[in-house]
């Protein structure tokens, strides 16, 4: 592999890593639980692959079968709650446990450093496989989706953390996982025509882009550190 198409697949996570740190405002995390994220992500492909493997073998999961119920089911059970469930883990019992998790936004960023840890390595492999151009396609596709999953599953542990909301947690997962699953079910369905493909797929970047900008705004504004100089 090439340094080029190495740092092609490497820029996109690193770069959505620097903007979510320099959003948060008010109460910068320390660096080194930031890179420990980053790298746990990176570990939580190892779950990933079991958890896959898993559901392929007792579920036979296929995201391209002709049906649409198993391969929505596959989209989002298979990959959508694999991964996202893999990320989870590794902030819920790491990052959220720690006392600089201290204000709502904070979910945000750590979620966000777990998944790009994840979506680096992810996208490492991909860009290996299929050269320069996936590698530029995934950057303004695949990747920032990672950061919006992340976001979205964030947005919720924040709210726990921060306000006691019971099951709060278990919401940003399922829904996480619901984006991700029909994300990747309206590009892996077979039975769906190009157009709409093309409709579902803008749909799925626009609304998920929508409530991370809202998302981010929200815990900026609910910060506790806001207007402490």
């Amino acid at each position: 592999m090439s340094l080029y198409l190495l740092a092609l697949a490497i820029a996109p996570g690193i770069a959505i890593c620097f903007y979510i740190y320099f959003k948060d405002k008010y109460e910068k995390e320390p660096i080194r639980l930031l890179v420990i994220s980053f790298l746990l992500g990176v570990l939580s492909v190892l779950p990933t692959l079991i958890l896959s493997e898993l559901g392929t073998y007792f579920f036979g999961f296929d995201p391209r079968s002709s049906s649409f119920l198993f391969s929505l089911l596959s989209c989002v059970l298979g990959i959508g709650l694999v991964e996202e469930f893999s990320k989870f883990i590794f902030v819920r019992y790491y990052a959220y446990k720690k006392d600089d998790f201290n204000e709502p936004f904070d979910g945000i960023v750590y979620c966000v450093m777990v998944s790009m840890g994840f979506a680096t390595i992810e996208n490492i492999l991909y860009v290996a496989a299929s050269g320069a151009s996936t590698g530029w396609l995934r950057m303004f596709t695949a990747v920032p989706m990672h950061a919006v999953f992340a976001i979205v599953m964030g947005y919720y542990l924040g709210v726990q953390k921060s306000f006691g909301t019971k099951a709060a947690a278990i919401q940003g997962l399922l829904f996480a996982t619901l984006l991700h699953g029909i994300y990747d079910f309206v590009l892996m369905y077979p039975g769906i025509h190009p157009g709409l493909q093309f409709l579902g797929f803008f749909a799925c970047l626009f609304f998920g882009f929508r409530f991370a900008r809202k998302a981010i705004r929200l815990h900026q504004e609910s910060s506790p550190f806001r207007g402490i100089k």
